[in-house]
């Protein structure tokens, strides 16, 4: 495996692990679906998750 490939993997995981993937998984989500409505911006995706976050804590510690 070179470097490049190991960064890549790397960032890969770490952007997966932080959650920074999700208005992409997102997106790919709205095109699959076939939704009728246009999808959210990525400022109203992030203003939503955190909204519905807490309002609905689950397992966070704080």
């Amino acid at each position: 495996m070179s470097l490049r490939d190991f960064f890549s993997r790397a960032r890969w995981l770490a952007n997966g692990v932080l959650g920074a993937d999700k208005y992409q998984k997102y997106l790919a989500h709205h095109r699959a679906t076939g939704c009728e409505h246009p999808p959210m911006t990525e400022r109203e995706f992030w203003r939503d998750h955190i909204d519905r976050m807490e309002k609905n804590p689950g397992t966070r510690c704080c």
